[in-house]
């Protein structure tokens, strides 16, 4: 089919063409970014691990290297979701005016958000400055939240993207 898409990289400029959200393209957009940026770093984060553990035994060691590499797979695959529902949609034929389009991208915004408040809340007390600014009280409530907290909100949001493809469909 020559409408047809090959794989992940190729459903993110056929969803572009085939969507007529502009919300949705614009996630396109921005996702792609912050997907190759994402793995980017945690490309770096695995080999700067595996620099760091090289001549050590196995054990936990090999289980710290795995760990980053499935967190990393959890971070990707929600930002890279909602273009990959979409894109199947519509490579399937489904060609209605229904919300489907932009409610998944307004989950995937959701998931973007999301992210950054779990990385909010997660930094480390040494690292934290004093808030400023309007957002101030708001940042210093989730400073005040244990770290492991941090989790919660990407999960949360990823759960919306997966059910608002499961509403929708």
């Amino acid at each position: 089919m020559a409408d047809d898409y090959g794989g992940v990289v190729g459903a993110f400029p056929y969803a572009f063409r085939a969507s007529d959200s502009r919300l949705f393209r614009s996630y396109v957009v921005l996702g792609g970014l912050l997907t190759v940026a994402v793995s980017l770093l945690f490309v770096a984060a695995v080999v700067g691990v595996i620099a760091g553990t090289t001549g050590g035994r196995g054990g936990n060691l090999t289980l710290s290297r795995s760990f980053f590499a499935v967190v990393g797979l959890f971070v990707v695959v929600p930002l890279v979701a909602p273009v990959l529902f979409v894109a199947r949609r519509h490579r399937r034929g489904v060609r209605d005016d229904g919300p489907y389009d932009a409610a998944l991208a307004a989950a995937g915004y959701l998931f973007v958000g999301a992210l950054y408040v779990g990385l909010v809340i997660s930094v480390p007390p040494a690292q934290q400055s004093t808030p400023t600014g309007t957002l101030a009280p708001v940042v210093a409530v989730l400073y005040a939240l244990p770290q492991l907290a941090g989790v919660g909100p990407p999960v949360v949001a990823a759960a919306v993207v997966l059910l608002c493809h499961r509403w929708l469909r």
